[in-house]
């Protein structure tokens, strides 16, 4: 019987009896069970079309024609262990390479992003010789035991925060310690880093690793201020330490005005290590890890080789150049940027006409919508998050949620997301806010009173 054939419900009672409780779906009170793929779009088993804007995975669209004949014709060829030569693995660096700093212009290539940042890990403390990294709050750098250590989002609900992990506050300048206020919010993030980095040094303790996503995104779609990261590095490499930009969810053109997220900090941040996932291929397994010249020589040093047995195959390299040929023909980092500006306008609308909208903030089509109780201590509104995200799955609009308090709408559709798209999906968000507002009792002190 074929999949989509089956009854969602059966579909679901053997996932129940087969799969881990722990593996979750995206709407667990009503699961959509989704068999076909396009663009921006996905299909049900009944043939109803959702607009997609969770899936930052399918970068340039669900099922390209382009990646799909890419991976097909590879496939019909040659896929086979990285070891062998091979023209895709050196042609794929050399294209990576054109869109990043100089510096940075050794790769390696992996299956997924945690392990690139598990490789990340390990390059650093193989340079430096030190063990202790720093993370930002609410981070989530991967799945592997080694990054649910230095992933304060997981390790605070399992075996709580190891000796050689500091946790620096997230940049937040709406929820945060330093706010949209204060005069220098970059500096004093980067100074809450300098003491931690201070503290631990006085406990005989050396910093290995800044580790950060360049827009943090399970923390709630943050983006740090203009600086920020720049002043974090003086402290870091002034430690011995290394700054590893985790763009796993938001590189390849995604924030619209570059390329890579950490563009935004500035020209003259440079991260010594930057780790690569889910949009590079497109949803193929493909991962990469860009480092300078002096990191690789330290770990080749050791004489224990790198090895990963299908990282890089023949297979992955065809995807992963195909999803840069149409990131370039369908200039989708500047259709990113258009977009996103459209639709963050839509959305300041909705702050203004809607108490319940907090802040909205971000870049291209990476920007995060925050919902509050109240505007005076910006209260979480958890439950009515979680309302809006279902009601719009009822109207085919397929959204998630995320930040510490489970309030923040995350947009971060494929990339081809369109300003028809925006459009459609802030006025069904109207909609859905304004009948809150009338008849939820839980939204009665947002309501403007006369």
């Amino acid at each position: 019987m074929a999949a989509d054939s089956r009854a969602k419900a059966a579909t679901l009672a053997l996932r129940q009896r087969l799969l881990s409780s722990s593996c979750r779906l995206f709407f667990p009170e009503d699961p959509v069970k989704i068999v076909r793929g396009r663009g921006q779009y996905l299909y049900d088993e009944r043939g109803v079309e959702y607009i997609d804007c969770i899936n930052n995975v399918a970068h340039v669209g669900h099922c390209h024609p382009l990646v799909v004949q890419a991976a097909h014709e590879q496939n019909q060829v040659l896929n086979t262990n990285s070891r062998y030569l091979h023209d895709n693995i050196v042609d794929y660096a050399q294209r990576l390479s054109e869109t990043l700093p100089e510096p940075l212009s050794v790769f390696y290539f992996l299956n997924s992003g945690s392990e690139a940042n598990d490789l990340a890990l390990r390059l650093a403390r193989c340079y430096t010789g030190h063990q202790d990294v720093v993370v930002l709050d609410h981070a989530y750098h991967g799945h592997l035991s080694s990054l649910i250590d230095i992933s304060p989002y997981k390790f605070r609900d399992l075996d709580g925060q190891k000796e050689w992990v500091h946790v620096a506050p997230l940049p937040d300048t709406y929820r945060g310690p330093y706010q949209e206020d204060h005069p220098n919010p970059a500096e004093a993030y980067a100074n809450e880093v300098k003491h931690l980095v201070s503290s631990a040094q006085e406990k005989g303790r050396k910093i290995a690793a800044f580790f950060a996503e360049s827009l943090p995104s399970v923390g709630g779609q943050i983006i740090p201020p203009a600086g920020y990261f720049s002043r974090v590095a003086e402290h870091i490499h002034r430690a011995g330490g290394l700054v590893v930009a985790d763009e796993i969810q938001v590189g390849f053109g995604r924030v619209g005005k570059h390329f890579w997220a950490f563009q935004m900090q500035g020209e003259d941040f440079v991260p010594d290590i930057v780790t690569m996932g889910k949009s590079i291929g497109n949803g193929h397994p493909v991962a990469c890890v860009a480092t300078t010249q002096a990191v690789s020589r330290a770990f080749e040093a050791t004489g224990v080789e790198y090895f990963n047995t299908f990282g890089g195959n023949p297979v992955s390299c065809a995807v992963g150049l195909a999803v840069l040929d149409v990131l370039e023909k369908e200039q989708l980092q500047a259709h990113a940027a258009s977009v996103g500006n459209f639709l963050m306008e839509l959305l300041s609308q909705q702050k203004a006409k809607h108490p319940i909208v907090g802040d909205v903030r971000g870049t291209g089509l990476f920007i995060g919508v925050d919902l509050i109780k109240d505007e005076a201590m910006r209260t979480p509104a958890t439950q009515e998050t979680e309302y809006v995200v279902s009601r719009l799955k009822d109207k085919h609009i397929l959204l998630s949620a995320d930040g510490p308090g489970r309030n923040v709408l995350k947009f971060k559709p494929p990339m081809c997301f369109s300003l028809d798209n925006a459009q459609y999906v802030v006025a069904v968000l109207d909609d859905i806010l304004t009948d809150m507002e009338e008849k939820l009792r839980s939204c009665e002190t947002l309501r403007i009173q006369p």
